[in-house]
């Protein structure tokens, strides 16, 4: 990578250019974003996933920016017009906009009122003009009557129309203006189309609004936009035409000098005419996108980050459960899974109207709970779920069996995929749902892979936004999350696999196949029995996977085949064997590290060893805790402003976080109401799925919103 990005890539995540450039030839070396944050530290000084991730994201950009410079160099070197200096600004430019400004004047060109007055020969006419050497335009455009130029009048109209042009196309008037559309305010207003359709009504705040530019919360700015594209509002921004204007001719007359008056005076047409026709629509647009692109770049990272907790839920582990995806009309349907979420026995019961089986309902449950040995209980939280668990409390089962509620979000999804129906092949949809639920409760990571992510309910506008982005980013978070909690190699299924640094679809399938061929893996060793798993493909999976009850202790831990030598030494030199060292935290405090320092195995590296010897395998998520809605609120209708409720936080956006408080709408707690100065970042403030403490500050029954407070 040329050193103009490299620096230009430090500068954005302020770090050092030699990180950035160890960083991007792993990368270019096939390294994985998890295996160089986590085994490659010394190379990159210390980059998390996240920096490492940011560095891969703009190296991408980059490379295709230098290919679009080729392209560039290649079609004006066509035209015998590619002088040194120019050369040397397309090769120099780090900004998409600067390079295309560039190229605007050669780039080949539709027909134009420009190329249309150009092939009637009216360029020397325009050229003279435009030099300020010409005295009387009117005199000197009668030269050019002739052939298909009737009179002066469509002379010297052909003439500003070239200059018009050449005005859009350069490059610093274009970057000027760009500066003052980007001070200026988005304006929005409801349209014709707008005023007669009833679906416009959910953008009332937008109706008559006007906010800067630089400003605007990206939430504000993506629905204004969707508003547009969907015909309900025109959105502009409020650029001053005559201030455009000025400057354009100011800027023509700092590198020309001023003309003659009358001279001035078509240049002055042509100046107007430049910004109205063909800059405004240009330079709007353009300073458009980029807002657009930075709300999708934040709306992006919400997003992440939100999944990036979803998936790092706590876990109630490897538990035997019973899951329930409530229903009224249609009965709740009832899974049993066994301790690694394989499906035991499923059935339906009618707790509720209109079929209310309340007895037999209870008979079942209690009968399933003690003949499967359930120890916890999954409830969906959809439709008739504070019912369900109203009915499940009331049964009277043992106090051991612990009862949760469950995001339902995405199970419908998983249930009617293509992976849903390859795990069930021979259940209906509602038995997979169920399913989803139960192991989502035992493993939310294990199972959300199987999902969409932008069917989690967890996004701000992601149908809006750049797609390529945001695949980038989501995927990037699954496999981030995935390597940093571990893999069971012996029961973790292909769509969790897939994730693992390096393996991807056709290896997980493979590892699958081998496991169901050979039983499970004894060894890390093994993998490489693997067909199609190559030294570089294990180099990269290998930490990250765990074999609980391995020969070899540090196969189950996040220690690095790479560095076992390492360990050998320090319990040699600790006169004990490596399997006496893993997880013994006083022997351990006795390693000295830098003793331990090698080559490519630097102090980083060594106390990460040291670390994970102590607590081998150790998952990073919390254990999941019960959690019980406020019995006395089931409607909006009982809401009172003052009350205070316990929720837990369904989503968070740049605006506010979403609060379940146990009724069929979500509450919203603004930034503004975080007890925070100023307008608080809500997810430095609360976690996704976080139990809270809120107060109701506004109900609104018509429009069915909820404003809270949060408390703690």
């Amino acid at each position: 990578m040329k050193e103009i990005y490299i620096n230009e890539i430090a500068r954005t995540l302020s770090v050092k250019p030699w990180q950035v450039e160890n960083c991007e030839q792993l990368l270019a070396d096939g390294c994985t974003v998890p295996f160089i944050s986590r085994y490659r530290k010394e190379r990159t000084g210390g980059l998390s996933d996240i920096e490492v991730s940011q560095v891969k994201h703009w190296a991408d950009v980059y490379s295709e920016m230098e290919k679009r410079k080729e392209t560039i160099l290649a079609t004006i070197g066509e035209q015998g017009k590619l002088t040194d200096e120019l050369k040397k600004a397309i090769d120099s430019c780090i900004v998409s906009s600067e390079l295309e400004d560039l190229y605007l004047p050669y780039r080949p060109k539709r027909k134009t009122r420009a190329t249309v007055a150009k092939a009637k020969g009216l360029e020397p006419l325009a050229e003279a003009i435009f030099s300020g050497k010409c005295n009387d335009p009117v005199q000197e455009a009668g030269k050019f009557v002739r052939g298909e130029v009737k009179d002066t009048d469509e002379a010297l109209q052909g003439a500003r129309d070239i200059i018009a042009e050449r005005l859009s196309e350069s490059a610093p008037i274009r970057e000027n203006l760009r500066g003052i559309y980007r001070s200026r305010r988005v304006v929005s207003k409801l349209t014709k189309a707008g005023e007669n359709a009833p679906e416009a009504a959910k953008y009332r705040s937008y109706f008559k609004f006007s906010q800067p530019l630089a400003t605007i919360p990206s939430h504000n700015l993506l629905a204004i936009l969707r508003a547009r594209d969907e015909g309900y509002l025109s959105v502009e921004i409020d650029a001053d035409g005559e201030k455009c204007g000025n400057k354009i001719y100011y800027d023509y007359c700092q590198q020309q000098g001023y003309p003659r008056r009358e001279s001035g005076l078509q240049l002055r047409e042509a100046v107007d005419d430049a910004w109205k026709r063909l800059l405004d629509p240009s330079i709007s647009g353009e300073v458009l996108r980029e807002a657009k692109q930075r709300a999708d770049e934040e709306s992006v990272r919400v997003f992440g980050e939100n999944l990036r907790q979803l998936l790092l839920d706590a876990p109630v582990g490897p538990r035997r459960v019973m899951a329930i995806d409530p229903g009224f009309r249609t009965g709740c349907k009832l899974v049993c899974l066994d301790e690694q979420g394989n499906l035991m026995y499923h059935t339906v019961i009618y707790p509720h109207p209109p079929a209310a089986k309340k007895i037999e309902a209870i008979t079942t449950v209690s009968d399933l709970v003690e003949k499967y040995s359930i120890e916890v209980i999954a409830i969906g939280n959809g439709t008739a779920g504070r019912e369900t668990e109203d009915f499940i409390k009331k049964v009277g089962l043992p106090k051991e069996v612990k009862i949760f509620s469950v995001s339902e979000d995405g199970a419908s999804v998983y249930s009617a995929s293509e992976v849903g129906r390859e795990e069930f092949p021979t259940e209906d949809v509602t038995v997979r749902g169920a399913v989803s639920i139960g192991r989502r409760l035992m493993d939310p990571l294990s199972e959300l892979v199987k999902i969409d992510p932008k069917s989690l309910g967890i996004g701000q506008y992601q149908h809006d936004v750049d797609q390529g982005l945001l695949k980038e980013t989501l995927d990037g978070v699954v496999e981030n999350c995935v390597n940093a909690v571990g893999v069971n190699l012996n029961t973790a299924s292909p769509w969790l696999l897939q994730y693992v640094s390096g393996i991807g679809p056709a290896l997980s399938r493979s590892i699958v196949q081998y496991r169901a061929a050979k039983g499970a893996f004894g060894s890390r060793d093994e993998l490489l029995s693997v067909p199609r798993l190559g030294e570089k493909a294990f180099q990269q999976c290998a930490g990250f996977l765990r074999i609980p009850g391995a020969s070899n202790p540090l196969d189950n831990s996040a220690v690095h085949p790479e560095s076992y030598h390492i360990v050998r030494k320090m319990a040699g030199d600790l006169g004990v064997g490596p399997e006496q060292l893993v997880g013994n935290e006083a022997l351990c405090k006795q390693i000295d590290p830098k003793k331990y320092v090698e080559g490519d195995f630097g102090l980083p590296t060594v106390n990460d060893i040291i670390k994970e010897l102590i607590k081998p395998g150790r998952d990073p998520r919390e254990q999941a805790r019960e959690f019980a809605f406020a019995d006395d609120i089931r409607d909006i209708e009982d809401l009172v402003v003052g009350m205070e409720l316990p929720g837990i936080v369904t989503n968070l956006t740049a605006f506010g976080a979403f609060v379940d408080i146990g009724i069929h709408e979500n509450g919203l707690i603004h930034a503004s109401q975080m007890g925070v100065k100023g307008l608080a970042v809500p997810s430095k403030v609360l976690k996704l799925h976080q139990q809270i403490m809120v107060q109701v500050v506004s109900v609104d029954l018509e429009r069915n919103r909820i404003g809270l407070k949060l408390i703690k």
